[in-house]
């Protein structure tokens, strides 16, 4: 972690190749310091934040006012900073009786604020929740009493996740927890808070920021997907082709037990989407024994996407499980204990991110928690399927190879596709799409569940989902149109991302089969398309190109009145 002075050189480096994000700040104390900690982090990052910060205290102003600055800027993501010690000084006014409701007031305050925004922008919201204060009035029995300020605080605390769970555009920023990691003390001094305002320390700004632009990171798409894993000493104690199976260490007793909290933690990630790789030197029986025979093994085979265990050099197998998941080196995370290992992975894949583990195992889960390596906004049902659709993936390809021509592949996976509009069902599942899709992306448009639903009822949109199945399984909705009418006869492609996981079985010619149809079907001549590069996708660079779409300025055009279905061997499910 930087040091708040280190990020403040970084304000005067060249901005010029990071993505441009208008923030907009809001704090009941002083944000300054907090503002170039974000743009240094952000920096870091390769964000350019372009923050506005709200003067002091001027929160409810500003949100309030449609005609306030706030507004007039537009940002497309809000910070709003409602200090625990304005909360405080806010309840030692109230009367007694009325102490006890100082969280559903504040709560309802909250409501309103994103209640406002909501009505005139379509900006996402990070806001603070609050570290704790204890008065001490009560003592011990303030964890009982309704009326007593730390209650008040934990209970709001509480609410604002159940209220966060029905807002799709609002996020919190856990002070609290970076409270509890940190302690008090290296997140306030009286001081400091009485002279400046400051509510927050030097020395903890780089850590709140962090948390922060990890949360903004994850909205434009850059988190990390998949764990890479190495096994002797990192999965397990000892090493399993010397010691044997019986003699590695695993289970509750010693340092065994460090291991086995340390699986159940990677466990954990995988059920919320985490691709889970091995990249072991060893022999693969070997390496693989563990996972089927030992007793106090957490993860199984099946937890694991790509196994590659071998004696090859550990950069060059990471390329390779890198490109049989087909996804970015900067999207994966490599974990081992060897320092040897680590900085080789380091210098020959620079994307990469490779921890510095500590010596001791039983430091693991303590170091890596506050890194927050995957942050995420969003989880479906079918993140928790992701390993398994990798697993089948891999079927595919070596199926593949039994063919030598690729038609016929193709046509013997006997593929189908469900093809519907949005609904109420599959929203949070589009926004996650819409978040998540980088590669394959033609405009990198990101979407709420909000801005979802606002386009099911607006009726100048059309919009398309597809799943994709086969003889091998259903990898559920890989693609997502958005049609929009720009006047009697042309639709333009606003929207068209898809799962990299599908490519090169005709999903392009598919999709564009369906929209030309309904183009037709609708008496449109023309679809027009736009290409807007960014630092991913130049995979679809060339897209319409290759459908066969004419280029127009600055856009990609296909006359419907000339088009041909194309080729492929996807039928509509109904």
């Amino acid at each position: 972690m930087q040091t708040f002075s280190q990020l403040k050189k970084n304000l005067k480096k060249n901005f010029s190749n990071h993505k441009k994000i208008k923030v907009a700040l809001l704090g009941d104390t002083a944000t300054q310091f907090l503002q170039q900690a974000l743009r240094g982090t952000g920096f870091e990052q390769g964000v350019d934040l372009q923050i506005w910060e709200a003067d002091f205290n001027q929160i409810e102003r500003q949100i309030f006012d449609p005609s306030s600055e706030l507004f007039e800027f537009n940002p497309e993501v809000i910070i709003i900073f409602h200090s625990a010690h304005k909360l405080l000084g806010s309840y030692n006014k109230l009367k007694p009786s009325a102490q006890s409701s100082l969280a559903d007031t504040q709560l309802s305050l909250v409501n309103n604020i994103v209640t406002s925004i909501n009505s005139q922008l379509k900006a996402k919201i990070i806001y603070y929740n609050y570290s704790e204060i204890d008065d001490s009035v009560f003592g011990n029995y303030g964890n009982k009493i309704e009326s007593s300020f730390l209650f008040q605080l934990r209970k709001l605390n509480c609410e604002l996740m159940g209220f966060a769970t029905k807002q799709s555009n609002f996020f919190l920023c856990d002070l609290s927890s970076i409270q509890n990691q940190y302690g008090k003390s290296s997140l306030f001094q009286t001081s400091i808070y009485i002279n400046t305002e400051m509510v927050l320390t030097i020395d903890i700004l780089p850590v709140v920021a962090k948390k922060t632009i990890d949360i903004i990171a994850a909205m434009s798409g850059n988190f990390k997907k998949c764990l890479i894993l190495d096994l002797d000493n990192t999965m397990w104690g000892g090493i399993i082709g010397d010691d044997g199976l019986e003699n590695i260490q695993l289970g509750s007793l010693g340092i065994g037990k460090a291991f086995t909290e340390f699986q159940y933690w990677i466990k954990k990630l995988k059920n919320r989407g985490i691709i889970l790789a091995v990249c072991s030197k060893n022999a693969e029986s070997i390496a693989k024994e563990p996972f089927e025979k030992h007793p106090d093994m957490i993860l199984r085979l099946e937890d694991i996407a790509v196994f590659i265990a071998n004696w090859e050099n550990k950069a060059d197998n990471i390329r390779q499980i890198q490109n049989i998941l087909n996804i970015g080196f900067d999207s994966m995370v490599f974990l081992d204990d060897n320092p040897f290992e680590r900085n080789m992975v380091r210098e020959n894949i620079p994307d990469i991110i490779v921890p510095e583990l500590p010596e001791d195992p039983a430091e693991y889960l303590e170091f890596l928690y506050p890194l927050n390596l995957f942050e995420t906004i969003s989880f479906s049902n079918e993140d928790a399927e992701r390993t398994k659709q990798y697993q089948v993936e891999i079927e595919r390809s070596v199926l593949q190879k039994n063919f030598t021509n690729e038609d016929d592949f193709l046509q013997s996976l006997n593929m189908s596709s469900v093809v519907e509009p949005f609904n109420k069902f599959n929203t949070p599942r589009v926004a996650q799409l819409s978040q998540r899709s980088n590669q394959f992306n033609l405009r990198t448009v990101r979407y709420t569940e909000t801005e979802i639903e606002d386009t099911i009822i607006d009726k100048n949109i059309i919009s398309f989902t597809f799943t994709l199945s086969d003889k091998f399984g259903d990898n559920g909705m890989i693609c997502v149109i958005i049609l929009k009418k720009e006047n009697d006869i042309t639709l333009f492609i606003d929207t068209w991302f898809m799962s990299c996981r599908v490519l090169k079985r005709g999903m392009e010619n598919f999709v564009l089969n369906i929209i030309a149809a309904y183009a037709a079907a609708n008496r449109y001549t023309f679809l027009k398309g736009e290409y807007i590069a960014s630092a991913k996708n130049e995979m679809v660079k060339n897209h319409y190109f290759h459908l066969g779409f004419q280029q127009s300025a600055d856009y990609w055009v296909l006359n419907i009145d000339k088009y041909e279905q194309k080729k492929c061997f996807i039928q509509t499910k109904k």
